[in-house]
């Protein structure tokens, strides 16, 4: 296996070292494994967000090009974008 030098802050160190110490991990090579591999994950997920959007962009794109949208003013975006009304749950008469 690679041998890598990282240099921690002294928050990051200790917090390291915190884990190694709860037990969360046998020792620091094993904690910074865990934190790459977070980081991976996570820029996958990045990617895989970023091809959603493109992709939700092009469809509106399109949809604007043919024409499928609806024209509204600014009282009907308003009431388009308000968030549903909540119910009591109770119904009429009751």
């Amino acid at each position: 296996m690679p041998t890598r030098n990282v240099n921690l802050t002294d928050d990051q160190d200790a917090f390291v070292e915190k884990m190694v110490r709860a037990g969360k991990y046998q020792n620091a090579s094993e904690a910074m494994r865990d934190a790459v591999r977070g980081l991976q994950q996570r820029w996958k997920e990045d990617e895989l967000k970023l091809e959603l959007l493109r992709k939700s962009i092009d469809t509106g794109i399109a949809d604007l090009e043919n024409g499928n949208y609806e024209d509204m003013d600014d009282a009907s975006l308003e009431g388009w974008l308000a968030p549903p009304e909540k119910t009591t749950g109770k119904t009429a008469g009751a």
